[in-house]
């Protein structure tokens, strides 16, 4: 991870097919596009990559969530579960759509607690969001459960999970709906994209009409077509989903290196008294993007950071600090810091936020530290960064 690391001829012969033709644009202009239609090709073969029936191609990961979400009804004053430790996309594609977000703990899987999922439902509830952090994935066989007893959407957020499995399913692919994003430092990367994966058949046909002013796309006039539902300007570029085929092409070797150089630092982690990793649920195959594991304490996380830093292992993550990915730099999103008005219902749950703690998740995240698992590594780069690691680590136990 990323795929940008491994740009080659392939992305620049997609690409070029594009500029050829001239057409940058996925819809229209069928006579000057020389055969090529590449969002329609990537969405084909990624969808069969995942396993469903249904993909549709997005301008980011952002706005597939907010795509997925409207394509199921979620709307103005509904409540939508989601984890204290995510991307803040997360709760800007809820609030996007006059939604609420609820954000409750995580447990030892860095995804959300079932219990404080359970916890959190009022009769306002209409989905549970577990977004699947740093290449693992939530308990969903609880989370299914859950969202069965009482009729609810469980949308997955897999933006950061791309390749990984649960009990031989791609993640993404085992809720209502999953998300995916192709942005520049994901697994595979169109520069900007993203992706709603389903197989129910409605929930496709308004992804699809939702991400493009609502045109129904029917028949070879695009003048012509209808409005069934009002929309929005979601749609991904032709050079965008260009870029993408040929990554998704790579997508295979790129999860054999992660998970290569993921083992050969988890190896040499494992060594060290005091290092316990995150939880993956049984059944479960991270994609290998990020080795993440515990400290015994928050001091000694801390200690450890600084002294990776020191040592000059690049690409160490202490979320618990973090302004994009937990919930302790939220102040915008506590503080209700919006250009535009929110309801008064947003603005009270949003207000509870000050007022409530999160200590297991504090509890979880001050002793957590990721490790980005590059694929442009060499193995004896992966050695010589594994061994600088524990060397780092150990001096501070």
């Amino acid at each position: 991870m990323p795929g940008f690391e491994i740009f080659g001829d392939e992305e620049r012969k997609q690409v070029n097919d594009v500029l050829e033709s001239g057409i940058l644009m996925r819809y229209g202009f069928d006579g000057m596009r020389n055969g090529h239609w590449k969002a329609k090709e990537f969405e084909t073969s990624f969808a069969e990559k995942m396993g469903t029936e249904f993909c549709q191609l997005l301008s980011s990961g952002t706005s597939a969530l907010t795509t997925a979400l409207a394509s199921a009804g979620i709307g103005a004053g509904d409540e939508v579960i989601m984890p204290v430790f995510t991307f803040v996309a997360s709760f800007e594609s809820i609030l996007a759509l006059g939604a609420i977000p609820v954000l409750v703990d995580i447990d030892d899987t860095l995804t959300l607690d079932p219990k404080a999922v359970a916890a959190a439902i009022t009769p306002k509830t209409k989905c549970v969001m577990p977004v699947h952090m740093c290449g693992s994935m939530a308990d969903l066989d609880a989370l299914q459960t859950i969202c069965s007893k009482h009729n609810l959407l469980l949308l997955e957020d897999a933006c950061q999970a791309l390749g990984g499995t649960y009990k031989g399913k791609q993640l993404g692919s085992i809720g209502d709906l999953g998300c995916f994003s192709f942005d520049f430092v994901k697994t595979i990367t169109c520069g900007e994209g993203g992706a709603v994966i389903t197989n129910n058949k409605a929930y496709y046909i308004n992804s699809d009409q939702y991400q493009d002013h609502g045109h129904d796309h029917v028949g070879t006039d695009r003048g012509a077509e209808t409005h069934p539902n009002m929309g929005y300007n979601f749609r991904i570029s032709e050079l965008h989903a260009a870029v993408g085929i040929a990554q998704l092409n790579k997508l295979d070797h790129i999860l054999a290196i992660q998970k290569r150089n993921y083992t050969m630092v988890r190896n040499a982690l494992e060594t060290i008294e005091g290092v316990t990793f995150r939880r993956v649920p049984e059944g479960g195959e991270e994609n290998y993007s990020f080795v993440s594991f515990f400290l015994p304490t928050e001091e000694l996380t801390k200690k450890a950071i600084n002294a990776l830093s020191e040592a000059g292992v690049e690409a160490n993550f202490y979320w618990y600090t973090n302004n994009w990915h937990y919930i302790n730099g939220w102040e915008h999103l506590r503080n209700l810091k919006s250009l535009g008005r929110v309801t008064n219902e947003v603005r009270n749950q949003l207000e509870k936020l000050n007022t409530t703690n999160f200590l297991k998740s504090d509890a979880v995240m001050s002793r957590t530290i990721s490790s980005l698992v590059k694929i442009g590594w060499t193995e004896a780069e992966v050695i010589e960064r594994a061994e600088k690691m524990k060397k780092a680590i150990n001096s501070v136990l």
